[in-house]
């Protein structure tokens, strides 16, 4: 009689989020950045980006990001990284039109772990990030901040069909999956699904470029909501060597 009461609640609540309306806003929107690589020895690195997206229907600017993280290889397998990322968001709706603009500062922690297999390189990232957001309504920014935490796992397999001495071209593939969790967090537990594809061509040993779309279906705060992405992204890799001191 219990598993029999178990499966009728189950049905029951499957029937009602079914029924549930949900409305599913596309969007399309550009990403481009700018990603440094300082490496200032065998084991440590210094990591910046600068990242701009902006919509492209209407055209209208979304957001622009700031990340500077310090990254420790431990072994060949196995690299760790901290790091620090602000954001500042104009809007997340084309059709709405903010006169501010909203911050938002992250604290950022990663262990990230790769296997060569021939040609292929497959990545697994666990990442945790502690986000400030600047409070706000429609009309203009709030006193104070929300604090939530959001959890993230990605899976990437990287292929190199083509190299030449410096320079080679290879395929990316990842998808990643978000979790929001904190006191203010209710009905949004699932942040967000990405899925991307992309080819990346290495210029020579320090530069690379790469153009990739991403799909990113994400939970917005009601629970209900849904933004759905069409995101093309055009990336610059630019590696610096520190010279070693003779």
């Amino acid at each position: 009689m219990k598993t029999i009461r178990i499966i009728f609640f189950l049905f029951v609540s499957v029937l009602c989020q079914a029924q549930t309306e949900k409305n599913i806003d596309h969007q399309s929107i550009l990403w481009t950045r700018y990603y440094n690589q300082l490496l200032l020895n065998e084991k440590w690195s210094l990591h910046t980006e600068f990242d701009n997206r902006v919509f492209l229907k209407p055209v209208k600017e979304n957001l622009y990001v700031i990340r500077i993280q310090g990254r420790y290889k431990i072994n060949e397998h196995l690299e760790a990284g901290i790091g620090f990322t602000h954001f500042s968001v104009a809007t997340q709706e084309p059709e709405v039109s903010n006169t501010f603009k909203t911050p938002e500062y992250r604290g950022q922690q990663d262990i990230t772990w790769k296997l060569n297999v021939n040609k292929v390189t497959l990545l697994q990232r666990l990442q945790a990030e502690e986000r400030f957001i600047h409070n706000a309504n429609k009309e203009s920014l709030l006193p104070g901040s929300t604090f939530t935490w959001r959890f993230r796992y990605r899976l990437q397999a990287d292929y190199t069909f083509w190299k030449k001495e410096n320079q080679y071209l290879k395929t990316i593939l990842s998808e990643e999956i978000m979790f929001n969790a904190g006191k203010s967090i209710v009905k949004n537990t699932f942040d967000q699904n990405r899925v991307y594809a992309a080819l990346q061509y290495g210029i020579n040993k320090n530069i690379a470029l790469e153009l990739g779309y991403l799909n990113s279906f994400q939970r917005r705060a009601n629970g209900i909501d849904y933004f759905n992405r069409d995101i093309i992204r055009f990336s610059v890799f630019h590696k610096i060597k520190i010279p070693k001191k003779v």
